[in-house]
């Protein structure tokens, strides 16, 4: 993790660097006084070796650094706080991605080929090919103002986030169906299934305990990155219904060419992302008895 961590950080240092224009160009020019003022307080008037190597120091002890935009707070405190509402709103679409997605793909794989097969393939399919820009507005027309039962912008009740966490869920709830239909229809023929319905055990406890445990492996190994994309994806989503996350505040610092906030949220997004797929690996060691963690 940390070879790539490097790398990350370096690369988004030096790609932030060489875009045209800083952090302190605005539509009304500063003067020339008050900007060297501001490049000599953050240390921008130093040459790029001598930033990069403040700037890996300071990583090394945790400091992502000031925030140019907000004067008075660090980009940890400010990501710290964003970072919530993030979490918050990938969580609940991870649990509309699976709540939504798996009983759609295992009820799909039971009769292969029949309406009950059709209808959830046709509706995953639909879901792959609607982005999260298409689909957000849809939810808005209908359900907030056209039935008017959940709020269409903010994050403060409970109607507030039924939305978001559909818009962002059922956009990964298409792959997660198709993924454990498909892992659903090669663990229907295997030996151990067989076994089960001889014993006589209930078609539903053959699919769903006996089938359904080795058919999430592949499940799970997705929902790693997915979680991740959801997180760091969540920037249109929260710029389409005002949420104030971290995905909002990275493309803000886009536009404002706001070097440290940019590989801060960069960062996390990476730390986040490897994170995941530790624990994705650690679940399936514990999901699949063939594995070991050694």
């Amino acid at each position: 993790m940390i070879p790539v961590l490097w790398v990350v950080a370096t690369v988004v240092f030096f790609m932030v660097r060489f875009v045209p224009g800083g952090p302190f160009d605005q539509e009304k020019a500063l003067p020339e006084a008050v900007k060297a003022q501001l490049e000599t307080h953050y240390g921008l008037d130093r040459p790029l070796s001598a930033q990069y190597a403040r700037y890996l120091g300071n990583l090394l002890c945790g400091d992502l650094g000031p925030s140019y935009k907000y004067p008075g707070w660090t980009v940890n405190e400010l990501i710290g706080e964003r970072a919530k509402v993030s979490a918050e709103l990938g969580f609940w679409a991870l649990l509309v991605a699976v709540l939504a997605g798996v009983p759609a793909g295992a009820l799909a794989a039971m009769r292969p080929n029949t309406w009950t097969d059709h209808v959830p393939t046709a509706l995953a399919t639909l879901g792959v090919c609607v982005p999260t820009f298409v689909l957000g507005p849809l939810l808005i027309l209908v359900f907030a103002l056209g039935l008017g039962w959940f709020h269409p912008l903010g994050w403060e009740t409970w109607q507030d986030r039924v939305l978001p966490a559909l818009a962002l869920g059922l956009v990964f709830a298409a792959p997660v169906a198709r993924l454990t239909r498909g892992s659903m229809l090669e663990v229907r023929n295997q030996d151990y299934m067989r076994t089960a319905k001889a014993k006589g055990l209930g078609v539903g406890r053959v699919y769903f305990v006996h089938g359904l445990r080795n058919a999430l492996l592949p499940v799970v190994t997705y929902l790693g990155p997915a979680t991740a994309g959801m997180i760091s994806g969540s920037f249109v989503v929260e710029s389409m219904f005002n949420i104030p996350g971290l995905g909002k505040l990275f493309v803000q610092s886009a536009f404002d060419r706001e070097y440290t906030m940019i590989c801060g949220t960069v960062l996390f997004y990476a730390v986040a992302l490897l994170v995941l797929n530790l624990v994705v690996d650690v679940l399936l060691v514990l999901l699949n008895p063939r594995l070991k963690f050694s």
